[in-house]
């Protein structure tokens, strides 16, 4: 005789896409942050509650979860999946660029790289950061600053991804991006079971 399935609880399917504005509080050990969040479809800033192993100023973000209300801080979004993708509009990228994610490169700096290479210039980073000296007063030293932050921004988006896309929920992802740094998916692609091993708290 089968035993009766436990009543379902709610699952966390409302979907929320949106600029982040600022990032209120972010925990690197854990990934747990908070951000408030321009959404589509809401006229006020909303506050996205969730985890992210790297989250910056001006990135989309794409959550799913559901609302919530607490008592201390009101109505918040609490996202169980939450992904970030570097930003598309002007906007966005002049506050990423300007969010201090790069040593040396605050809203001055940013502004003039907008002004100078507009929606492509993550693409002049990548592929021709030599042009990056077209700018007054970014030197060598800057520029190797900004082409090695946003590699690293690459990489942990590109982990997160591979990991989300074998179903490990973002706090998970997180936790095992912090134990496995840039490795994770080379690591995981040969021996899945050390999740097993290395991470508490995950089993097969």
């Amino acid at each position: 005789m089968t035993k009766p399935r436990p009543p379902q609880t709610d699952a966390p399917d409302e979907l929320l896409g949106g600029l982040i504005e600022r990032v209120t509080f972010h925990n690197e050990g854990n990934g747990f942050c908070v951000l408030r969040v321009k959404a589509r479809g809401h006229r006020e800033l909303v506050t996205v509650v969730g985890h992210a192993a790297a989250v910056t100023a001006g990135e989309w973000i794409t959550a799913s979860g559901m609302w919530v209300t607490d008592r201390d801080h009101g109505q918040q979004f609490k996202a169980a999946f939450l992904k970030t993708s570097a930003p598309t509009s002007l906007d966005g990228i002049e506050k990423y660029l300007g969010s201090g994610m790069i040593r040396g490169i605050g809203p001055v700096y940013a502004k003039k790289l907008v002004r100078a290479f507009g929606d492509q210039v993550f693409t002049v980073i990548e592929e021709q950061p030599e042009r990056l000296a077209e700018v007054e007063g970014i030197g060598p030293i800057r520029r190797e600053r900004m082409v090695s932050a946003w590699a690293d921004q690459k990489v942990i988006r590109e982990i997160m991804l591979f990991l989300h896309a074998h179903g490990v929920g973002t706090a998970r992802a997180v936790r095992i991006f912090k134990t496995y740094g840039t490795d994770a998916v080379r690591i995981l692609s040969e021996n899945p079971y050390r999740l097993a091993r290395d991470i508490q708290g995950i089993g097969f």
